[in-house]
């Protein structure tokens, strides 16, 4: 079975090291690097794992301007990015390139977009995806040649996620996700879903009617309550599916590449980050 390509969700990783290890972690000029420590230490760790054909890191929008007008509502609640953390944002694409690994970035799509894409150019080649993230949006590009390893706040290692598990989990294949999500909201992404149907019941229309346009056409069977929430709302529930559902561009596959110990040592030094670079160079013996 040839080796997959990893493609990773940068944003979240860097948040999730942001707020799990201490901002005394610093490097050159006294700058906070726990992110860019956090984020390159478990890209090693899971790409021990997987033994990867090569890492395609992604980088995109906050908020894709196309999700905003959708829906004002999106993201709303979330807080602005901490200004340690920006600068680490801004330092890690060139850290990951002198580590050998694929940098995409985009200002008008999120990473999660690149994300679905990157799969999609895989498959069409024939070759096999691991999407490293920790947003279950992602659940929707599972399929037999793409699995989600999902990496859960608070906890090491991820879980590996694929279409028989997203139906475990929710009740309905991985293609319904974002009509799964419109139905049942997503407080994360700040949409509310359709008001009183919540995870079960979302599931259970699905299952039904087979899509969530299909759902909203049946809408007069269903009991008073979750009729009136499907009517009143449907075409609010067709903007949170659009928000959900990713939005693919056309790119070009990757090639292989192995992870530059040594290029990736000299720049983690670079950054102050003498532990990193000490291990890095470790592995080249």
């Amino acid at each position: 079975m040839p080796s997959p390509l990893l493609v990773v969700d940068v944003p979240f990783l860097l948040y999730r090291s942001f707020f799990a290890l201490p901002e005394s972690i610093r490097g050159v000029d006294g700058r906070p690097v726990g992110a860019l420590l956090g984020a390159v230490n478990n890209l090693l760790r899971v790409a021990e794992d997987v033994s990867p054909r090569a890492i395609m890191a992604c980088f995109g929008a906050e908020d894709a301007p196309y999700r905003v007008e959708l829906y004002a509502g999106y993201h709303a609640q979330r807080p602005p990015m901490p200004e340690t953390l920006r600068w680490q944002f801004g330092a890690a694409p060139g850290l990951f390139e002198e580590l050998g690994w694929h940098v995409q970035s985009s200002e008008d799509l999120e990473a999660d977009d690149l994300l679905g894409s990157f799969a999609l150019a895989e498959t069409a080649a024939g070759g096999r995806t691991l999407i490293l993230t920790g947003d279950r949006d992602m659940y929707q590009c599972v399929s037999e040649d793409v699995s989600v390893l999902y990496l859960k706040q608070g906890s090491a290692g991820f879980e590996t996620v694929d279409g028989a598990e997203v139906q475990r989990r929710y009740g309905i294949p991985p293609a319904l996700v974002p009509d799964f999500i419109a139905l049942r909201g997503d407080p994360s992404d700040g949409l509310p879903g359709a008001p009183g149907i919540g995870e079960k019941t979302a599931a259970d229309l699905l299952r039904r009617h087979g899509s969530l346009e299909a759902t909203i056409a049946a809408a007069a069977g269903e009991r008073p309550r979750t009729a009136a929430a499907l009517t009143e709302h449907a075409d609010a529930l067709r903007a949170y599916r659009q928000i959900a559902l990713l939005r693919t561009v056309k790119l070009t596959r990757p090639s292989d590449a192995a992870t530059d110990f040594a290029a990736g040592a000299a720049a983690a030094a670079a950054l102050g980050m003498g532990q990193l670079a000490g291990r890095l160079e470790a592995k080249l013996a």
